[in-house]
């Protein structure tokens, strides 16, 4: 699905030390353990980016309800846009 897009349509992005920050938040506001911290980077990356939507497969620390409360419950205290979590299937459209 993403191979039909062309090269222009993506954007790199750079761990900041604003990302950094947010994920250090995250761990410290108990959403996640610190052993999820790469997660935390990567949602708080996806938040500073002001991403659509950010699609991962990782259920227990990232597509994760209580999780996603979490992260968007920080991101409104600091400021932040809250982030849109899904897993790719939610993103997929089937014919039938």
């Amino acid at each position: 699905m993403l191979y039909q897009y062309t090269a222009d349509k993506f954007e790199r992005v750079q761990l900041t030390e604003e990302a950094i920050k947010l994920a250090d938040k995250y761990i410290a506001e108990g959403v996640v353990g610190k052993s999820s911290l790469e997660d935390c980077r990567h949602i708080a990356l996806a938040t500073i980016s002001r991403v659509d939507v950010l699609a991962s497969w990782n259920f227990r620390h990232i597509v994760n309800l209580d999780r996603i409360k979490g992260y968007n419950s920080v991101n409104y205290r600091l400021g932040y846009p809250m982030i849109e979590i899904r897993s790719p299937k939610d993103l997929l459209n089937y014919e039938y």
